[in-house]
């Protein structure tokens, strides 16, 4: 038997194992999936996890339940590409004849005094239900900081102010206006809905250092009972040690065909590979279909075509909710139907997914 060895099971990891099953998959090939969880969660809602609007078992979908696939629990230390090994923390190594690893990103703290230390996260079902359990543990009236106003930020920030509108929260944004990177109407929708429900976005910010209860704008101490870091993210740490080719945000540099340039057997999927896009559950699904195309030709000894670029259908992002915004095909939306979109959008793929 091949042994295809796939290391997280995020959206592109479980994308590469239903397209496998449900393709013309070779009887010689056994897939072992790898995860520290016995589910698949739901990433990009994380933000109303940790906001109390909604439990963590509507963030969790199933596993296969599929004799080609075994399941595997654990934690990864290191990848040895060499022997074609994966290490594990307190368990015997698993060899590989093929390999994908969709191990997810890490909070990236950009070098911020105490950041690591005393801000709470949303980067892993577990820190989302920590940061639950903060925030919602907060007296009337505290202040809650949120660094970082990008999706997540700005997700977090609006679910947080629906749940709890007794707190006080600070939403700190580097641009000069919140969502700079989207057009100037739909930057300027997201920034009055704040201003209506009563979140302060300090815009031009920089955040130089945080202590316990306590966090440094521009050298500025801003007292805060809470602070949620939104701010940037990172390869995990097994990946940023990899010895191979990496761009300067630390993704893996691949081929044209998703896999590492001297070693067809070993993929990367989702955010720890270097893409021309932004990392997003979106890219991650595309590039999982286009790695089982690759996937099955390698098998079957067909040569390899050349693959379309991907393409993304765009972004949609909540404000609580009722509202949202997003941009579908270059078209910016706001209101009530991007909110219903997304909504819609979360349904089908879980209703599919399971």
């Amino acid at each position: 038997m091949k042994k295809l060895v796939i290391l997280g099971a995020g959206y592109g990891g479980m994308k590469i194992i239903h397209g496998l099953l449900d393709s013309d998959l070779p009887e010689d090939i056994q897939i072992t999936l790898v995860d520290r969880l016995p589910y698949h969660c739901l990433k990009t809602e994380y933000y109303a996890l940790a906001a109390g609007t909604i439990s963590d078992h509507h963030l969790r979908v199933s596993f296969p339940d599929d004799s080609r696939v075994i399941v595997k629990y654990g934690e990864v230390t290191d990848i040895d590409l060499d022997n074609k090994k994966i290490n594990f923390e307190n368990d015997e190594p698993l060899e590989y004849d093929d390999l994908i690893i969709g191990l997810g990103c890490e909070d990236k703290y950009h070098g911020v005094p105490g950041a690591p230390e005393h801000t709470l996260s949303i980067q892993t079902i577990d820190k989302s239900r920590e940061t639950y359990q903060k925030l919602n543990n907060l007296p009337p009236k505290a202040v809650v900081g949120v660094v970082g106003a990008g999706l997540s930020g700005v997700e977090l920030a609006s679910e947080f102010r629906e749940s709890r509108p007794d707190l006080s929260i600070k939403l700190f944004d580097r641009g000069e206006t919140i969502l700079s990177a989207f057009p100037k109407r739909l930057s300027n929708y997201v920034q009055k809905w704040f201003i209506d429900h009563g979140v302060e976005v300090v815009n031009r910010s920089n955040i130089t250092r945080v202590e316990p209860n306590m966090l440094y704008n521009n050298d500025e101490a801003i007292p805060c009972d809470a602070i949620v870091w939104t701010a940037g993210i990172q390869p995990n740490r097994v990946v940023r040690e990899m010895d191979v080719e990496k761009d300067e945000s630390g993704r893996i540099v691949l081929s044209p065909h998703h896999h590492l340039p001297d070693d067809q057997h070993v993929f990367v999927v989702g955010d720890c590979a270097s893409l021309p896009h932004a990392p997003s559950a979106q890219l991650a699904e595309g590039q999982g279909d286009q790695i089982v195309e690759v996937l099955l030709k390698l098998w079957k000894d067909e040569p390899l075509e050349d693959l379309p670029k991907i393409k993304l259908k765009g972004v949609l992002g909540s404000l609580g909710k009722k509202h949202g915004f997003g941009m579908m095909k270059g078209t910016a939306l706001t209101g009530r139907v991007p909110r219903l979109l997304k909504s819609g959008i979360l349904w089908m793929y879980k209703y599919h997914t399971n």
